[in-house]
């Protein structure tokens, strides 16, 4: 019998909590994500604080220690050799990536390549083809994009196609088709490989401002090995998919989809869960706005902003848990705010569990891999566990 009905696992997209031993390979060193936000703006969290999270990580202003934390927190060191979404989720449930997928920030993407992606794109005009900011490259490219059916596409420092185009003239159906196209394309080689292609939908508002739209869509690559959602799947466990999860395990072991929406939106879906009777479920969440709107664009004060109010939403689904539910919460990497450029960082990864049922939580300390949140889950619900993580699930009481 499982200990726990109901597993809900928070990723706080692009949250890190500073140095782990990998950092200076990475470029990295001295990244900081949730240490440096409060820096900038002092962030009020006092439930995630009730928990522990400031055991084990450093915030600015923040001297009391917490002597009986109500929730199990710890500071998760990654396995893989990336420091990017679907490398970060996929050890989560069990797939250790050995070679990152190819990146292009340097140089944009091959003539060869671009040239493909033009004839699946019904001849289209290819434009932009660089590393950029999205919002940056709208503003620059949008008025051509809809003048003209040219199509922008720019890459990240992330292994990411992105593809723009308005919802309007270009429409959403033919965006996700050519988005669908490029994933084929790139999939057929291995230098061409990216880990994700992102329809990245936009509108042009009265103001002459372009702004993107919750109607993106992930077109990753398919998990490479088996994972702990297609056990759970076989277990009867329904799996429940809330913002960027189907994207990014391709709908590999999901039983039920909440698409991508804002970070507050997709908590509510949780409180929603919770608030129900349900039965014998995994509620996946990703909170992606850490990571898109304020690490990439290196806005602090907005990242500071909404840790604040996920705090507030943090407490309501505690509030809305049953006895028997369990929270845990991690993150797939880092995104540093305040550091040079837009990339990712390698950072050490927060852990926080916490069930009403607990009679006490504890400081884990170090733990190695992000399979060991995974494995909380597995243990509960009695499938087989995965080796890029530890197994502490007997210490939680």
């Amino acid at each position: 019998m499982p200990k726990f009905n109901r597993i809900f696992f928070i990723v706080t997209d692009g949250l890190g909590i500073g140095e782990e031993p990998r950092q200076k390979e990475f470029g990295d060193k001295g990244a900081n994500s949730f240490l440096h936000a409060s820096e900038v703006l002092p962030f009020k969290i006092p439930t995630w604080t009730k928990l522990g999270i400031t055991e084990v990580a450093k915030m600015s202003g923040h001297v009391a220690r917490n002597k009986h934390p109500l929730g199990y927190v710890g500071r998760i060191h990654e396995m893989s050799n990336g420091k990017d979404t679907l490398t970060g989720h996929w050890e989560m449930m069990g797939i250790y990536t050995k070679v990152p997928n190819p990146q292009f920030v340097e140089n944009g993407f091959p003539q060869e390549l671009v040239d493909e992606l033009s004839k699946a794109w019904d001849n289209r005009k290819i434009i932009g083809n660089r590393a950029a900011s999205g919002t940056v490259i709208l503003q620059e490219l949008g008025d051509q994009h809809i003048e003209t059916g040219d199509m922008i596409i720019y890459t990240s420092p992330d292994s990411t196609l992105q593809i723009c185009g308005d919802e309007n003239t270009l429409g959403l159906d033919k965006l996700n088709e050519y988005a669908k196209k490029a994933r084929q394309i790139c999939s057929s080689r291995p230098e061409w490989n990216v880990a994700r292609i992102i329809s990245r939908p936009f509108i042009k508002q009265e103001d002459g401002k372009f702004v993107r739209t919750f109607n993106r869509h992930d077109h990753a690559n398919k998990p490479t090995g088996h994972i702990i959602l297609e056990d759970l799947q076989q277990k009867g466990v329904e799996v429940v998919a809330v913002g960027k999860i189907n994207d990014i395990f391709t709908g590999v072991g999901i039983d039920k989809v909440y698409g991508p929406a804002s970070d507050d939106e997709n908590m509510d879906v949780a409180i929603d869960i919770a608030s129900s009777n349900s039965k014998n479920q995994f509620v996946f969440v990703n909170l992606v706005q850490f990571d898109s709107h304020y690490g990439h664009r290196r806005d602090p004060i907005g990242y500071s902003e909404n840790i604040s109010r996920l705090d507030v939403k943090l407490t309501k689904l505690i509030n809305a848990m049953k006895d028997d539910d369990l929270l845990i919460m991690t993150s797939d990497h880092g995104n540093d705010p305040t550091m040079p450029g837009s990339d990712h960082t390698r950072e050490a990864l927060p852990l926080t569990v916490f069930s009403k049922s607990f009679k006490q939580g504890k400081v884990l300390g170090e733990l190695k891999g992000l399979g060991t949140a995974g494995n909380i889950v597995a243990r509960n619900f009695e499938v087989p566990l995965v080796e890029t993580g530890e197994d502490i699930f007997e210490q939680l009481i």
